[in-house]
């Protein structure tokens, strides 16, 4: 399915009606079902459904699978694809097979309900038991330079390519230590851009990520801070506002939380000794 749908708007301008064609980010339900069990009794459930932009559905699947602390491991993932069984489904089912050994609980599970495009821990009854599934704080050598996480902002915009045509999705994208941009990934929500972007990284087995940095392109609520902690993210920045639960949480996971980041300037919250200054050149020392 495309990113994007065509339509026709009538925009008003210089005092008058104009109709022209536009276009719009889609909108999706994707519905995540898991198939588990021995392998002579397997059984099938629906775990949650996310309103998403189509594109990399394997992916958000399986990051919001870890993120949520269901598996650990992609040694727990048999398998992993779209339901095509009913006309009905059209591309908006994913069904994740898991290892006969992963053992689930399912009256916890049921905390995860239904997920929105708006909203990362809609349906989940306590704060508390979120935070319960989170390992230790994040540790590590990771480090980056002011002048270097000020080009971040322009790096992701020549990469937000269905942006570029909507004005209507949120992207991550990884960081490495050199500052350049590695994967990025968009979506109508901002909690199923960032679970996109780690699917990525834990199907690559590169979780804990002590090494990379993950950039989004709106604020930071509660729900990114605690998905990043999962994947050991050491440093979350954003072009927007971060929330003061996310501030909060960020501080206990040992995060450095970077928010309102543009071309010359930026705002740390938490562990600011993450951002180094520049060296000074021999010029300047003079």
């Amino acid at each position: 399915m495309p990113l994007v749908a065509p339509t026709a708007v009538h925009r008003f301008a210089n005092g008058g009606f104009s109709e022209s064609p536009d276009l719009l980010a889609v909108e999706e339900p994707l519905e995540i079902r898991l198939g588990f069990g021995p392998a002579n009794d397997r059984q099938q459930r629906p775990l949650a459904v996310t309103m998403r932009t189509p594109g990399h559905d394997v992916e958000l699947a399986l990051g919001f699978l870890f993120t949520e602390g269901i598996v650990q491991s992609r040694t727990e993932i048999l398998s992993a694809r779209h339901c095509s069984q009913e006309e009905v489904e059209k591309g908006n089912v994913i069904r994740v097979e898991l290892h006969p050994d992963v053992q689930l609980d399912w009256a916890k599970l049921d905390r995860h309900g239904i997920t929105a495009s708006n909203c990362g821990v809609c349906g989940k009854t306590s704060i508390d038991a979120i935070r319960t599934s989170c390992p230790a704080p994040v540790s590590g050598t990771f480090l980056l330079d002011a002048a270097t996480l000020m080009t971040l902002p322009d790096q992701l915009r020549t990469r937000q390519q269905a942006f570029a045509h909507t004005g209507g999705l949120h992207a991550s994208a990884l960081i490495g230590r050199d500052g350049q941009l590695g994967a990025v990934r968009e979506d109508i929500g901002r909690h199923n851009a960032l679970d996109k972007l780690l699917g990525i990284a834990f199907w690559n087995g590169n979780v804990p990520m002590h090494n990379q940095a993950v950039l989004v392109s709106g604020r930071i609520g509660f729900e990114l801070v605690q998905k990043s902690w999962m994947a050991g993210v050491p440093m979350l920045i954003a072009l927007g506002a971060p929330s003061s639960l996310a501030v909060e949480l960020a501080r206990e996971a040992g995060i450095t939380l970077v928010g309102f980041l543009k071309a010359d300037r930026f705002t740390l919250y938490t562990y600011p000794e993450r951002i180094i200054e520049k060296a000074p050149t021999m010029a300047g020392a003079l």
